[in-house]
């Protein structure tokens, strides 16, 4: 694909491949899983890109919009589930998923045909083994490549008996002791529909991470905050080239040194009115 191609011309799928285990009788099987909750926008395309294979498990949080109509466009096994926050959501989806090697796919994120071709084809005899993805982050249409959100790469296939997401309710991730590998290929990450989005779900994701410091005692005085706010937006914009990015960089990097403070100054805000 072109560098700056997005998918949307991409076939949805790669032909299908057989997989097999070291006997090479037995075909191995893949659940692809999703949590959703008003995914419509992209949610076609997301599922068409991995309608490779063997399952797809949405587990769905309350949708009001036409994800479950969507869902019912292709092979889809839909479970419903009251939000527990990330980690314990996804935790929830594996779990219902029929087979052990599980694909984790966000209801924003199209796996690219080398990435899906890829999956095909691997050496699965090793169930300690784990596979993640490059991610490119787009706003709207637009590619980041250059800042904080790039590189950026998510363990995303794993053998569940021996790797699991943890119970962060925000920034959750999979824990594993088991060999990570990077798989060819990209998770294309239309995040964000524009500027102002970003901004939006930045005080979002912050209200869940003031829980969190509160719960871990964690706390910080308006200098500190001063600091990591000015750390933020330069290791972003300056050490990692986020300027290469143009207006879309500085925007990016004003939001990563948000992210830095926002949670631990609605923590320390809490305190105060307690």
């Amino acid at each position: 694909m072109n560098e700056s191609a997005t998918p949307a011309s991409a076939p949805a799928h790669p032909p299908l491949r057989r997989r097999f285990t070291l006997s090479g009788l037995e075909k191995l099987k893949i659940s692809a899983v999703l949590i959703v909750h008003n995914g419509e926008r992209h949610l076609d395309r997301v599922l068409g890109a991995i309608g490779f294979c063997d399952e797809i498990l949405v587990l769905d949080s309350g949708s009001t919009d036409r994800t479950i109509e969507i869902c019912a466009t292709h092979k889809v096994r839909v479970e419903h589930q009251p939000f527990l926050g990330y980690g314990p959501q996804k935790q929830r989806a594996v779990k219902l998923a029929k087979h052990d090697w599980v694909l984790v796919i966000d209801d924003d994120e199209v796996l690219d045909y080398e990435a899906a071709t890829t999956i095909q084809v691997l050496d699965y005899t090793d169930t300690n083994r784990c596979w993640r993805l490059r991610r490119r982050t787009y706003i709207g249409d637009r590619e980041i490549r250059y800042g904080q959100w790039s590189p950026d790469h998510s363990l995303r296939l794993f053998n569940r008996t021996k790797a699991q997401f943890n119970d962060r309710l925000i920034h959750e991730s999979v824990e594993t002791n088991g060999t990570i590998l990077t798989l060819p290929g990209a998770l294309h990450h239309f995040s964000y529909t524009d500027f102002a989005d970003i901004f939006a779900r930045c005080g979002s994701y912050a209200r869940n991470k003031a829980q969190r410091y509160r719960d871990e005692g964690r706390r910080s005085s308006a200098i500190p905050l001063l600091f990591r706010l000015l750390w933020g937006f330069l290791r972003s914009y300056v050490a990692k080239q986020g300027f290469r990015d143009g207006s879309a960089g500085v925007i990016v990097a004003i939001s990563v040194a948000l992210d830095a403070i926002l949670g631990l100054a609605m923590a320390q805000d809490e305190d105060k009115k307690a």
